[in-house]
């Protein structure tokens, strides 16, 4: 990057703050806790992470220190409040720039998670927000999960989960829990997205499959490990 380019979207060598992997941290400690709204134990870090206990422990005593967590040891990790605005930016971020890569870029949404990850540690406000105004201000990325906005504020969501739907009322997937690239390919080989409308006709006993039926008449079975990872609202038919 030019030094122009970086002057222009306020980039400096020395932006970021925080190194990748504390920002990562922070964004993962974020998700476990339910949107802090709950502890967080170092073994379910470590597990999220793929690291060592003991790595985890170094971390969270350097996030300590540099007050972005509550922590001791033997006890749940949770959230400062500046923890908690610079997780939401972090997620902010990537979120927007998920929605750019497909909205813009016409990639997959199995294929924008890696390549936000790199992007979401760009660390410019002004960046951002020429992003969010580009966008159109959206309030949900690709995946249905919902874009913190400047000020950290979720957008509302109705969704539950499709599992737990009634029979026979129409329903529309608007986000998904499981976001790895082959449990979203699935769903694109059987047809399903977000805006999908689906009704639930039949739940299998045996092993709590669906029978659904899709708003062009198609009828499928969907099994229970995917319906569990897929969000939906009642479809208001008489809107349509």
């Amino acid at each position: 990057m030019t030094d122009k380019l970086a002057l222009a979207f306020g980039l400096t060598r020395t932006t970021m703050q925080h190194s990748f992997t504390e920002e990562n941290y922070l964004k993962i400690i974020h998700g476990l806790s339910g949107a802090g709204e709950r502890e967080v134990n170092t073994n379910a870090i470590a597990e999220s992470t793929s690291t060592r206990a003991a790595s985890v422990t170094d971390m969270l005593k350097k996030l300590s220190e540099k007050g972005l967590i509550h922590y001791k040891k033997y006890q749940g990790v949770k959230l400062t409040k500046e923890g908690e605005e610079k997780a939401l930016a972090i997620i902010r971020r990537h979120r927007l720039w998920e929605v750019f890569l497909v909205e813009k870029l016409n990639l997959g949404w199995d294929e924008v998670h890696e390549i936000a990850e790199d992007l979401e540690h760009i660390n410019s406000s002004l960046l951002v927000e020429r992003l969010d105004e580009y966008l159109g201000f959206p309030r949900f990325d690709p995946h249905g999960d919902p874009i913190p906005d400047a000020r950290g504020h979720m957008p509302d969501s109705q969704s539950q989960k499709l599992s737990e739907t009634t029979i026979g009322k129409p329903v529309t997937i608007t986000g998904v829990l499981e976001h790895s690239p082959a449990f979203l390919k699935h769903l694109d080989a059987r047809g399903l997205s977000i805006g999908s409308i689906l009704t639930i006709l039949e739940v299998v006993d045996y092993d709590r499959s669906l029978q659904v039926k899709a708003e062009e008449g198609s009828i499928q079975f969907i099994s229970h490990e995917v319906s569990r990872n897929i969000l939906v609202q009642l479809t208001n038919v008489a809107s349509r």
